[in-house]
């Protein structure tokens, strides 16, 4: 178990730091306030991160477009699995001409974010605006070309495969959380871990792994893990999941987005700390599971 644990556990990135956004608008951001219509839906956006190894990873985020089928009818060509959440837009939705599917734009703040800022329960309202009503099946990310990440206090760019720029989302219209009607919202958990990859020393591509969750469909795992000079990092899996956390200093840990059902936590350890293993933890739909403080021992 413990070989396996630091296999997962060298794949995963990044220390958090404070986000910066350098602040402009795609659309007006009154759309937070616009009236909706009758066959209109307000769209909520909310980012956050799975974190990993690295101390921060800037991503340029400049445009978000949603693509809304208004006669909600089923599309072969929308048929995916979850190995194919993402990938980099080829143009053919463009091509494509249905009157039934519509793109839109929604208001964000774009620029260059640190995602890793986003971890331990910590989110950001990304994206918001009222487009027609229908079935919300894709997102398009548009991304500039000014990433880069920081590791061991080293900056180094950050490069897509071959130069792709718009990034599609896969979404299923169940996975849409309606909080009040015509309200609807979602939450995009970038997973550094598996987002970006080393192709040789000192060279990093990004290739983004994009997760999609509600609270009120998943749970939530939290507890402390002491003391900070172990460098602990923390595993939390079981047959169909792995997510990762690092804690704050004072030990603190959130993981969001968890499907129900029971989970293994593994405290991996530094510094000749002692790993810890917990097993049988039951994650509940829409409520916050608390495990027990953890103390390491050497």
């Amino acid at each position: 178990m413990k070989n396996l644990a630091r296999r997962i556990v060298a794949s995963v990135l990044g220390v958090a730091a404070l986000s910066t956004i350098i602040w402009s608008c795609s659309k007006d951001d009154s759309a937070s306030s616009e009236r909706i219509g009758a066959n209109q839906q307000r769209l909520q956006v909310y980012l956050t991160d799975d974190p990993g190894l690295f101390d921060q990873v800037f991503i340029d985020i400049r445009n978000v477009e949603v693509l809304v089928d208004t006669c909600s009818s089923d599309d072969d060509d929308d048929r995916w699995d979850k190995h194919s959440r993402c990938w980099w837009d080829d143009g053919r939705w463009d091509r494509k001409k249905d009157t039934c599917k519509v793109w839109d734009t929604l208001a964000i703040r774009s620029g260059i974010y640190d995602i890793l800022s986003f971890r331990n329960g910590v989110d950001t309202l990304f994206a918001n605006g009222v487009v027609p009503k229908g079935t919300v099946k894709k997102i398009r990310i548009t991304i500039g070309n000014n990433n880069s990440l920081v590791k061991d206090s080293v900056t180094y760019p950050l490069k897509t495969v071959t130069g792709e720029t718009k990034l599609i989302v896969n979404i299923r219209g169940d996975e849409w959380e309606e909080y009040s009607p015509d309200q609807l919202r979602l939450w995009l958990d970038f997973d550094v871990s598996r987002s970006i990859v080393e192709v040789r020393r000192g060279t990093f591509v990004l290739k983004p792994y994009i997760l999609v969750w509600t609270p009120k469909v998943t749970g939530s795992l939290s507890g402390k893990v002491t003391p900070a000079d172990a460098f602990p990092v923390i595993t939390v899996w079981n047959t169909a999941d792995t997510l990762y956390a690092l804690p704050t200093k004072r030990g603190d840990f959130k993981i969001r987005g968890l499907k129900e059902g029971s989970y293994s936590l593994f405290v991996n350890a530094g510094n000749g700390y002692r790993d810890t293993t917990l097993t049988g933890i039951e994650i509940k739909r829409n409520k916050e599971t608390k495990v027990p403080s953890i103390t390491l021992r050497k």
